[in-house]
């Protein structure tokens, strides 16, 4: 990437992982509404250009170069504040709500700044789509790829209408026990996240050259994690799925090949 793409990816970066560590970080005993409702109201303040301090500036000053809105960093914002009062997911509608508000506004945040290949026939919304899709895939990864660690928490990130169908409980969760039920659910999950980058990967050459290393390296890393669920015998509940230093490198001029593909004219 260009290094002005690459120092507005980082500030929009710094920015959500800020906004994450609220919830999540070393204070998250301390967080309330109030907390975030702050966090927000500064928020406005740097799309305001009255940024609070360097961290800030740097996402004031991405602001100033690129059209970037401030609608998808409110809608992570709300999914911080869904992490304070849910832990439990009825159905796949109100799970699919919290990964677009924590992964997949990252999406539509980003795309103003990797911008849209001028040779590409497709509209904006098809490129935006894409990199919704792309949160989404990579939220769902997460999820999946962390099971364990959440329930130790005491937090289930799966439809429970779908474990219920399969004859789980939450009290199988948080006992990390590993069924064949267990590896039929899963199978389904990890489907799931599949569809969603097959949708990503529409939209990934259509994103400027400059850019498309990158979001293609992310994809296919994202993708082999849930191959290291399968490799794992559906385990995510005392194992953690990761991709290896190695498989890492060799993934790499893969997506550099993917990346240098034009455009598809067939999508519409």
């Amino acid at each position: 990437m260009t290094e002005e793409r690459q120092k507005a990816i980082w500030a929009i970066y710094v920015w959500c992982r800020r906004t994450d560590e609220l919830v999540d970080g070393p204070n998250a005993d301390y967080m309330n509404n109030s907390v975030l409702d702050r966090w927000e109201q500064r928020l406005e303040d740097i799309f305001n250009n009255k940024p609070y301090d360097m961290l800030d500036a740097a996402l004031t000053d991405t602001i100033c170069k690129f059209p970037l809105d401030i609608k998808p960093f409110k809608d992570m914002i709300d999914g911080m504040r869904m992490d304070t009062r849910k832990s439990r997911y009825a159905n796949f509608q109100e799970l699919y709500m919290y990964c677009y508000c924590v992964a997949g506004t990252v999406g539509l945040m980003s795309v103003p700044i990797m911008g849209i290949a001028p040779e590409s026939c497709v509209s904006a919304q098809t490129v935006y789509n894409a990199a919704l899709h792309l949160g989404i895939g990579n939220q769902l990864t997460n999820i999946l790829r962390d099971v364990g660690e959440d329930a130790l928490r005491g937090r289930v990130y799966l439809p429970q209408d779908e474990l219920a169908q399969f004859g789980i409980r939450d009290e199988d969760v948080f006992a990390r026990k590993v069924t064949d039920q267990w590896r039929e659910f899963m199978k389904e999950q990890i489907r799931r996240a599949r569809f969603y980058f097959n949708l990503a990967e529409e939209g990934a050459s259509h994103l400027n050259k400059a850019s498309r290393w990158p979001v293609w390296s992310s994809l296919i890393l994202y993708m082999k994690i849930l191959d290291a669920i399968e490799e794992n015998d559906y385990d995510n509940l005392t194992k953690r799925a990761y991709v290896g230093r190695a498989k890492k490198l060799v993934t790499l001029p893969v997506s550099y090949a993917r990346a240098l593909s034009l455009p598809s004219l067939a999508i519409q």
